[in-house]
């Protein structure tokens, strides 16, 4: 399985430039299996209410940047993933981390932890549930930026290989995010892929740093913090499955229920 993180500098509000940089970047990247975007990556963090009311004035299934995922999916043979400020099927806006898939399918995971001191409780409504994709052999776990905080929702029961995690995290910050990288990696037995934009907002600087972190915590692809950065590698899944079956930590996790 070969992944691709595509670390954009996102122009505000502008779908069509996001869009066409993109694409640049998967045309970079190369024959892959699947491409991972940043949080809102076609449009910036939003978190103003009527902009983001504006934003999410069409549902999800007519979003322009979904479709174009979809076409590039298709195009190219290979999953796209990344999330997208819509409204759900009940009118409500929420932040919506798709999974796109060649042969159409996609599902999708609506973001659980709001960043309450960014303001998007405030403008988006929370999920309530979360995502595993099956995908080439690869079951994947959909998260979003700060839900990297809270490892009771991502805990892995056995459930998932890979921990996606699309971001806007501030380089203020940039020590924690690559802590909690390889956290969640370690604690979960599982590889983790963490997608961060670059750039500035009309709030934050952004650093990158995204990067591919192995079950042990090791870093096996870093884009530090250029723009427009690729950075693509191979997961091992006979490796990770031989890992598991050595050091069999989650045999002792702890039971429980997310009510």
């Amino acid at each position: 399985m070969r992944i691709a993180l595509l670390q954009t500098n996102i122009s505000w509000m502008d779908e069509a430039s996001n869009m066409m940089a993109a694409a640049a970047m998967m045309d970079k990247a190369g024959n892959t299996d699947l491409y991972v975007l940043p949080e809102m990556w076609s449009t910036g963090f939003v978190t103003d209410v009527e902009e983001a009311r504006r934003l999410s004035s069409a549902t999800h299934d007519q979003s322009t940047a979904l479709a174009w995922m979809k076409e590039q999916s298709r195009n190219r043979n290979a999953a796209v993933c990344g999330s997208l400020a819509v409204r759900n099927e009940e009118g409500k806006m929420v932040n919506r981390h798709y999974f796109v898939q060649p042969d159409g399918k996609s599902a999708f995971y609506d973001k659980r932890h709001l960043f309450r001191m960014g303001g998007e409780d405030k403008a988006y409504s929370c999920g309530t549930r979360p995502c595993v994709v099956p995908f080439r052999g690869v079951r994947f776990m959909l998260s979003t930026c700060y839900d990297l905080r809270f490892p009771v929702w991502l805990r892995n029961t056995s459930a998932y290989d890979v921990l996606l995690c699309v971001a806007n995290w501030p380089e203020s910050r940039q020590h924690v995010w690559e802590t909690l990288l390889k956290a969640r990696a370690i604690e979960n037995q599982c590889f983790v892929a963490g997608c961060n934009r670059t750039g500035d907002d009309t709030a934050c600087h952004y650093g990158g740093k995204s990067m591919v972190i192995d079950a042990r915590g090791k870093i096996i692809a870093d884009a530090g913090s250029t723009d427009n950065a690729v950075v693509a590698c191979d997961i091992n899944m006979e490796q990770l499955s031989s890992f598991r079956s050595k050091f069999p930590v989650l045999n002792d996790r702890d039971e429980f229920e997310i009510i």
